[in-house]
C-alpha cells in the first residue's frame, strides 16, 4: 500500500470504520473491473483485494473501483458490528436491483 493510501486508511478508520470489518468488500456486487476480478465480483464475494485483516489493498489506489472509493462509513448502515454491517449492506443490494 502506498504512503497515501495508508494515510487515507487511517483517515477512514478515524471517521468510523472498523478496523478489520471489510464488510463493504464483500457484500456489495461491484460491476466494475477490480484487479485480479476482471469482471467485477457477486454480492457476498470476499473481494481478492481485501486482505487478511479485512484492509482494502487499493486504498488510495487509481485503479480501486468508483463505487469503493464513494463507500463510506455510516453508522445507519454499518451498524454496531461487522455482522450488522454485513447483513445491513447485503439487505440493501437486495433492495437495489
Amino acid at each position: 500500500m502506498s504512503a497515501s493510501g495508508a494515510a487515507e486508511q487511517r483517515a477512514a478508520l478515524a471517521e468510523g470504520c472498523r478496523p478489520g470489518c471489510g464488510a463493504c468488500c464483500i457484500a456489495p456486487s461491484i460491476h466494475s473491473p477490480i484487479p485480479g476480478m476482471p469482471e467485477g465480483k457477486p454480492a457476498g464475494v470476499r473481494c481478492v483485494q481485501l486482505d487478511d485483516g479485512n484492509l482494502c489493498r487499493l486504498f488510495g489506489d487509481p485503479s480501486r473501483p468508483a463505487l469503493c472509493a464513494r463507500f463510506g462509513f455510516d453508522e445507519a448502515l454499518c451498524g454496531s458490528h461487522r455482522e450488522e454491517a454485513l447483513e445491513r449492506i447485503a439487505a440493501l443490494e437486495l433492495a437495489t436491483r
